[in-house]
């Protein structure tokens, strides 16, 4: 591809599609067609600086693209580059980052299928297979392997889409060839989608208080929310004042949910106190950790909920705007947020004034596009200010100068849910939930071999075992991966590992996002290992050479000794050991740092290579 503006034209499909976005182009400059009577048009690059201001829009923009024809061409992406001014090479370098984009001709529909570890273990390579084999070419679909889909509760999953005005999306899951073909071939004839709440099976427990309306409420109706209580926690917010929040929320306990476990109310502190505006609020949706889907159901069965929290988190930090980067394979949590957004704004709860009290939040949706490290805090700003997902170093840290150089508060869905029940209840009764260092619920996302896969919540404190009972473990289990690709592995035989960031860190494990898989004997374990590697190949952005190079020998080596055992796998384990601890110890971010972890402990505590 020519990476300087060429003599490729856009389509009008294409046109249509950016235009859509962006409106009409003013000038020849965007690739407005040239005025012969206008001598000044060619010379004055009308809004100039405010279509650099525009860079951020160009997400959007390839997301505009890649929806209408299926893939992204160097016409289309010409064009929308003149509409942005930005360069073609820097535009080419973000069209390239993204899994879900394509910049190569390919057919309309696209049939993603996980071949992630739950799906792996669920038997997603005989389904991909299968696909492969009845959607040749000439088909008119594309079958593409791809990571984690956040489906794990129904795993293998498969995920149809089919480009056009508008686009077209359907899942399958659990899937069969038959069915994935089917939703390919046919979205309109797909099954539909369970409701979200058969994703909890702890539904109708009435101490539940981050899972409780799902299933209860109707996610699609405002009304129905508040009759469940919803919006009181906003409304005790403005009695408190930002201050009086910030101070309920530390007072809580609460720690952020995805991993970091770094004081809520100690971030949302540091954010308010800095003296450079505007601040922004940014709410992590971009669950792409292999195992986790929670953040997709509380978003499909109470997307209110989230709502309400991000209000609350930007007046106490002083945000004016919010940005809610979700996923691109979560169609269903995008179309239930943007409904949510689009109610909660008609009725005053968005807006200029919000309930009128004078405080002024909008929220606006980012779609992701498979990127796994723009769930780092760092490469998330980056994709929503239009370049490509790569993590900065630090410090500055966010709280200074995050998105667009200004101080951010960034939290997952998770954590910012917490916040409705610490107002609602107070803090003092939240801090009792749980253990003194890990107050309040934690929610676990169960999957792999037992019967009752989904979302559990379960005060902080409560074992491995006790949660596993919970789902019906099945027999023959071999081991389970806390925490996700980027976890580790605990043997059977230590299901009393108590479920807090502390008790797991003693156990030599990590509790991250609440990841929780089990295994059986069933399921062969060095495969499993090789996945995990590919997968942290597949997603380092490549910016670090520990991790860039890292990635790639560790799946190199365990691509050799897949089938070895003892002696003949030596040379390589100590070679992966090395590998392990150059990249923990000068990867720029946590995929790097974290990518041995679950190989580590699965030599060390299972003796995977014995």
């Amino acid at each position: 591809m020519d990476l300087h503006f060429g003599d490729s034209k856009p389509t009008d499909e294409e046109r249509a599609a950016v235009d859509a976005l962006l409106g009409p182009p003013e000038s020849s400059w965007e690739g407005a067609a040239r005025d012969e009577m206008r001598t000044d048009d060619l010379r004055w690059a009308r809004g100039g600086r405010a279509a650099r201001d525009r860079r951020d829009l160009l997400l959007p923009g390839l997301h505009a693209i890649n929806d209408r024809i299926g893939w992204i061409s160097e016409g289309a992406l010409d064009y929308l580059c003149r509409r942005l001014t930005v360069p073609p090479a820097e535009a080419y370098g973000v069209a390239t980052f993204y899994a879900m984009f394509s910049v190569r001709p390919r057919p309309a529909t696209v049939l993603h299928l996980c071949t992630d570890l739950a799906c792996a273990a669920a038997g997603a390579e005989e389904l991909c297979a299968g696909a492969e084999a009845r959607l040749g070419p000439g088909s008119g679909v594309q079958v593409e392997r791809s990571p984690c889909l956040g489906l794990c509760e129904r795993a293998p999953a498969a995920l149809a889409v089919r480009a056009g005005d508008p686009v077209r999306t359907a899942v399958a899951a659990p899937a069969t060839v038959g069915t994935a073909v089917r939703t390919a071939t046919a979205p309109g004839s797909a099954p539909e989608e369970p409701p979200a709440v058969l994703a909890v099976p702890q539904a109708g427990d009435p101490s539940l208080l981050l899972l409780g309306r799902v299933g209860a409420v109707d996610p699609a109706s405002l009304d129905d929310y508040r009759a469940h209580g919803g919006y009181g926690a906003l409304r005790r917010a403005f009695e408190l004042g930002p201050a009086g929040v910030i101070r309920e929320v530390t007072d809580s306990g609460l720690v952020g949910r995805g991993g970091a476990a770094f004081p809520t109310g100690r971030k949302w502190q540091a954010t308010a106190s800095q003296p450079d505006h505007p601040h922004y609020l940014v709410c992590n949706a971009d669950e792409s950790e292999p195992g986790t889907f929670k953040d997709r159901v509380i978003m499909e069965g109470d997307p209110y909920a989230l709502v309400e929290a991000m209000t609350i988190a930007a007046y106490a930090v002083g945000a004016h705007r919010g940005y809610l980067y979700l996923r691109g394979e979560y169609p269903r949590a995008i179309h239930r947020m943007e409904h949510a957004i689009g109610q909660a704004r008609a009725r005053g709860l968005l807006g200029e004034d919000v309930l009128g009290q004078g405080f002024a939040f909008d929220i606006e949706i980012r779609r992701g596009a498979g990127a796994y490290i723009c769930g780092e805090e760092t490469a998330l700003f980056n994709s929503i200010e239009g370049y490509r997902g790569e993590p900065r170093s630090k410090p500055p840290f966010p709280v200074e100068k995050g998105l667009f150089g200004r101080p951010t508060a960034e939290n997952n869905v998770e954590t910012l849910v917490n916040v409705v029940p610490v107002l609602t209840m107070g803090a003092e009764a939240y801090a009792a939930i749980g253990t003194p260092k890990s107050t309040g619920p934690k929610l676990y996302c169960v999957s792999g071999s037992v019967d009752r896969p989904g979302v559990y919540e379960l005060p902080f404190g409560a074992t491995l075992g006790e949660l596993l009972t919970l789902a019906g473990v099945r027999d023959g289990l071999r081991a389970v991966l806390l925490g996700g690709a980027a976890g580790g592995f605990v043997r059977a035989d230590e299901l009393d590992v108590p479920l807090t960031f502390e008790g797991t860190r003693e156990a030599g494990t990590t509790l991250g996002s609440g990841v929780v898989m089990a295994f059986d004997g069933t399921v062969p374990l060095p495969r499993l290992l090789l996945r995990i590697a590919e997968f942290f190949r597949d997603e380092s952005c490549g910016q670090c050479v520990p991790c860039r190079v890292g990635t790639v020998r560790q799946q190199e080596a365990l691509h050799r000794i897949a089938d070895r055992t003892g002696a003949a796998a030596a040379a390589d384990i100590a070679l992966l050991r090395e590998v392990g601890r150059a990249m923990r110890d000068a990867s720029i971010c946590g995929l790097g740092q974290t990518a041995w972890n679950a190989v580590e402990s699965a030599i060390d505590r299972l003796g995977a290579y014995e």
